[in-house]
């Protein structure tokens, strides 16, 4: 892919964001200026994301995002025609089964890395849909005002919200349970896109999917105790409550043993892991170190040698779309679902 250069690509877009885009504005008090839209049909609109309401003109129509779980809820939706482009690493992009693989298939794959304010500009983007720590960051300087400084409009996904909880440093996210985060993103999007019809099957085909196997999932005094381990060998990295683990375990029917920790993606200590005892460790897999790497490792951690998950080689391992906010969230809570019930012998 061709970068341009930095400066004059930032002049091209800070130049023309006047006169292209979007045309999303924020509004006040959730209140836009409907004689400066077209005035017809749907739009325009407007909606809430992570606390922030944004009034739109009309629908984008090239919207860039970053991650697999992301371009999943674009494609889920039907809106592959409104993308510009999606931003994936390969680790991540097993789409062969999904509905929408075929969406995967048209849509370019703008890079095997993370995005960047110069990949967007060059796909044109008037939207960058992406969450904190799924492409949005201080670090990168690909942050919403940093975009809106080029013109260019931000979604943010709303398992990231920040959520103000962590002593004022702002990095803490979650504002609401994982399956809620979903379904909300969904329902902004159908609004957004004038798609809402779509959004609403959508959400009823999840909700009772969740249902059915919350129908079958062990109950209360049967649960087991389950352990998210994404990686991390100093300190591990695992689910707080307000990332898609939570919700899918909590619906399969386990017991979330870090379902006090309010935040989403975090570290915790390995001492936690020991005096809480999981039956079961459930691995995400993605990437460097494999499933078996880290199942190897689990196993040959000393500290762990007691842990009743470790003892009983109850380990089950799920893949990263699976676990973080995606259109797959309702399949892996039936998957797990699945096998918590051979756990406890249903």
């Amino acid at each position: 892919m061709r970068i341009r250069h930095r400066s004059a690509a930032l002049l091209t877009a800070l130049t023309l964001a006047a006169l292209t885009g979007c045309g999303a504005r924020v509004a006040e008090d959730g209140k836009g200026d409907a004689a400066s839209g077209p005035g017809a049909g749907h739009y325009p609109v407007t909606i809430e994301n992570c606390g922030t309401k944004t009034t739109y003109d009309k629908a984008p129509r090239r919207v860039v995002t970053n991650d697999v779980g992301i371009a999943d809820i674009m494609f889920a939706l039907g809106l592959e025609d409104h993308m510009a482009g999606y931003v994936m690493p390969e680790y991540r992009g097993r789409v062969e089964a999904v509905a929408w693989k075929d969406a995967y298939a048209k849509v370019p794959w703008l890079s095997k890395k993370t995005i960047t304010k110069e990949i967007a500009l060059d796909a044109k983007a008037d939207l960058v849909f992406a969450g904190w720590n799924y492409g949005f960051g201080e670090d990168s300087d690909v942050t919403p005002a940093s975009l809106k400084k080029l013109g260019i409009g931000s979604y943010v996904l709303t398992e990231s919200c920040r959520n103000g909880t962590d002593g004022g440093q702002g990095s803490a996210r979650g504002v609401m349970p994982p399956l809620d985060a979903l379904y909300t993103d969904l329902k902004t999007l159908g609004k957004l896109f004038d798609v809402e019809d779509r959004a609403d099957a959508l959400i009823a085909k999840y909700r009772k999917q969740v249902a059915d196997a919350q129908a079958r999932a062990p109950k209360d005094g049967a649960r087991p105790s389950v352990f998210l381990y994404d990686g991390g060998q100093d300190k591990p990295l695992t689910s707080g409550r307000f990332a898609g683990p939570h919700d899918i375990i909590t619906k399969a029917g386990g017991d979330h043993v870090m379902k006090d920790l309010k935040d989403s993606w975090t570290t915790v200590g390995w001492e936690t892991v020991v005096e809480r005892d999981p039956d079961v460790i459930v691995i995400n897999d993605y990437g460097t170190p494999t499933a078996e790497q880290k199942k190897s490792f689990l196993k040959s951690y000393a500290p762990l040698r007691n842990v009743s998950a470790i003892k009983n080689n109850r380990i089950y391992v799920m893949d990263y779309a699976d676990l973080v906010e995606s259109p797959r969230n309702p399949a892996a809570v039936t998957a797990l679902s699945g096998y918590l019930r051979d756990v406890r012998g249903h």
